[in-house]
């Protein structure tokens, strides 16, 4: 029989696997780390110039260790409801919708994308979802455990996943597949190039406009080869994503959102639409419904610094003499051009103004409550 502590150690000893893109990372000459089981390009030229060129041009991220899943059968939309607190019978074709997967205490197994494919994508999936990479596995089997028989799961993975991020990012993609000029934020659609057919949604996790692109893995080299060829183009590495993300107040999974946190504390309230709220029906809905009532014990806020002194992940957070909280994410943010970071705090001590203190190194440095993101957003929307 093997415990907990003999799966960890035989997940730490399970070689790295690599990505489609390896040999082309290494090329362009990347510096690889291990991430969510991966051998993942981390930098090129160095995190401040990456993240700098997606500010102001269009970085290509190569995300193909994320898990990506078709849905289909009868019943699909009720059973996925059932699963996410989402609503999904109202999700209308090439749209998608921020989600989670919650446990039964409503505490958060992962948060992911969900679209409603149109006709002719994935070979017939009706829906199609995007879910972490560290916890892909994980999500599988617990879907497994509680789909009804009926609905058919795919896990796709001979599809590559890319994501064109930045302001020139439309610009770029436009250039490859002029279709994509149409779509705002948030829908999607299926599009072919060069005959390799892509499902490309005007979405990401940066806080700019810009696209993630599924593409069939043995296409994915001629596709990076033609995005890195446009002018507006550069490959960006983890180390960008993860400053581009905190600047623009995204929660990064297995970080700033975990099982033991739940989705009002997050703030993530807005991705249970209003019927689901009203009926509920979804696993954890209990504790949902009760936060929305009562509020949460802590929350997640946005914290600036003091100072140069940046604040890493697990840096306690006091008021006073009392333990408030703690660091989930933090570093110097490049566009704010100072120390920021994101924490979880208990509920009296979370508005905005709040004044604290973050232990660091051995001492404490002034931090306020502040709005997110911290650096505006910029989706291309519907203009008013």
């Amino acid at each position: 029989m093997t415990g907990k502590d003999d799966v960890a150690t035989l997940e730490e000893e399970l070689p790295l696997v690599e990505l489609p893109l390896d040999a082309w990372h290494r090329a362009k000459g990347a510096r690889m780390v291990g991430f969510a089981g991966y051998h993942m390009p981390i930098q090129y030229e160095g995190i401040m110039a990456e993240h700098a060129w997606t500010r102001e041009h269009a970085g290509l991220f190569d995300v193909s260790h994320m898990g990506q899943l078709g849905f289909s059968g009868e019943g699909v939309d009720e059973a996925l409801e059932v699963l996410l607190p989402s609503d999904i019978k109202g999700l209308k074709p090439f749209r998608q919708r921020y989600s989670m997967l919650l446990d039964e205490e409503g505490g958060i197994l992962d948060d992911l994308m969900v679209s409603r494919l149109g006709d002719g994508a994935f070979d017939g999936a009706e829906i199609y979802m995007v879910v972490n990479g560290a916890t892909k596995y994980d999500d599988i089997g617990w879907m497994i455990e509680h789909l009804p028989d009926e609905v058919v799961m795919n896990h796709m993975d001979e599809q590559a996943l890319l994501a064109l991020q930045g302001p020139e990012a439309g610009d770029a993609m436009a250039a490859l597949v002029p279709g994509t000029a149409e779509l705002l934020f948030m829908q999607s659609g299926l599009f072919t190039w060069r005959g390799v057919p892509l499902w490309i949604s005007r979405s990401g996790y940066t806080g700019e406009d810009g696209f993630e692109i599924s593409v069939p893995a043995d296409s994915v080299q001629l596709l990076a080869d033609a995005l890195c060829a446009l002018p507006q183009v550069k490959p960006v590495g983890l180390g960008a994503r993860d400053s581009l993300r905190l600047e623009a107040g995204l929660p990064l999974y297995g970080h700033d959102l975990d099982s033991r946190v739940s989705t009002i504390g997050a703030d993530l309230g807005f991705a249970i639409q209003k019927r689901r709220r009203e009926e509920g029906g979804f696993i954890g809905h209990a504790r949902v419904l009760k936060e929305l009532a009562d509020g949460p014990g802590t929350k997640r806020v946005g914290l600036t610094i003091e100072g140069r002194l940046p604040a890493r992940e697990g840096a306690q957070i006091y008021s006073g003499a009392n333990l408030v909280g703690e660091v989930t994410s933090g570093g110097f943010a490049p566009t704010v051009g100072a120390p920021i970071a994101m924490g979880w705090v208990s509920l009296p001590h979370a508005a905005l103004g709040t004044a604290l203190e973050i232990e660091v190194r051995g001492k404490r440095i002034g931090a306020t409550v502040a709005p997110m993101p911290f650096v505006p957003h910029r989706y291309r929307r519907a203009k008013s």
